[in-house]
């Protein structure tokens, strides 16, 4: 979403792991930190995984920020943007249409077990045409059973598009860690905090305080995969206390923020 409102173009890309007749394929690159691409979708379904590093994934309707041990599922031409943060090890999937049935219907951040890690790794290094009767295949079946019994985590941050909003979004992405109220906002982006608050509520679904602590707890996962310390995080993103962060991480993804860490 541009800070206007507006919905850019995309293209829509075709790469060899698409047009391939088997039931997925892997792509495998390196980006070094703040590379990215472009908004773009894919012919076929995707499960985005990085064994290093944090993604920033966009779509049109949500931020996601995708740290080591997640993946994004992404149905087939659904315009997203990516950008690194840090050096990314991206290892993908791109699943045919028959074989995408195994995955969400929309787009999804995953748990990536280890055996589903090590599935995602050994399916990129075979090539792309792998034969269905020998070791791709069977990596293949069972790439979609871990895919279909993946939990799903509420990492995604719905996005507005009132551009006093994404005024707003862009100056709290920037600093996590402030504490204005949207009384405190209203100067700042041109609306009042009647105003902002009824269009917060009507385009993400959310209050202006659970929008927030969402995408709190979104920028601290990633903190968190890139070493910082439960403490450090909850600090970094504005809560007062490390107790305090600990509990709602655990109430939104049942786990402890020390279990989050960098992948090992």
């Amino acid at each position: 979403m541009s800070p206007t409102g507006q919905t850019p173009p995309h293209v829509v890309l075709n790469l060899p792991q698409e047009a391939v007749d088997r039931p997925l394929a892997g792509f495998r690159r390196d980006y070094a930190d703040g590379e990215g691409a472009p908004r773009h979708a894919h012919r076929r379904a995707q499960l985005i995984y990085a064994s290093h590093g944090v993604m920033r994934i966009a779509t049109d309707a949500a931020a996601f920020v995708v740290p080591p041990g997640r993946a994004l599922w992404v149905p087939a031409y659904l315009p997203h943007a990516v950008a690194m943060q840090g050096r990314v090890a991206m290892r993908a999937l791109f699943l045919r249409e028959d074989a995408a049935r195994a995955g969400p219907a929309a787009v999804t951040v995953l748990v990536v077990s280890p055996l589903l890690r090590e599935l995602i790794l050994a399916a990129c290094a075979e090539p792309v045409d792998w034969d269905p009767h020998g070791r791709g295949g069977h990596l293949a079946a069972l790439i979609l059973d871990e895919i279909a019994r993946a939990a799903r985590l509420p990492l995604g941050v719905p996005q507005p598009r009132d551009p006093r909003l994404l005024r707003l979004v862009a100056a709290l992405q920037a600093r996590p860690d402030s504490d204005l109220t949207l009384e405190g906002w209203a100067g700042t982006v041109g609306a009042s905090a009647r105003t902002l608050t009824r269009r917060f509520r009507a385009e993400t679904g959310m209050s202006f305080g659970a929008w927030r602590q969402h995408w709190r707890l979104a920028e601290a996962s990633a903190l968190l995969a890139q070493g910082a310390t439960p403490a450090r995080a909850a600090a970094a993103v504005g809560y007062a206390s490390a107790s305090a962060f600990g509990a709602a991480f655990r109430a939104a993804f049942g786990s402890t923020p020390g279990g989050q860490g960098a992948a090992r």
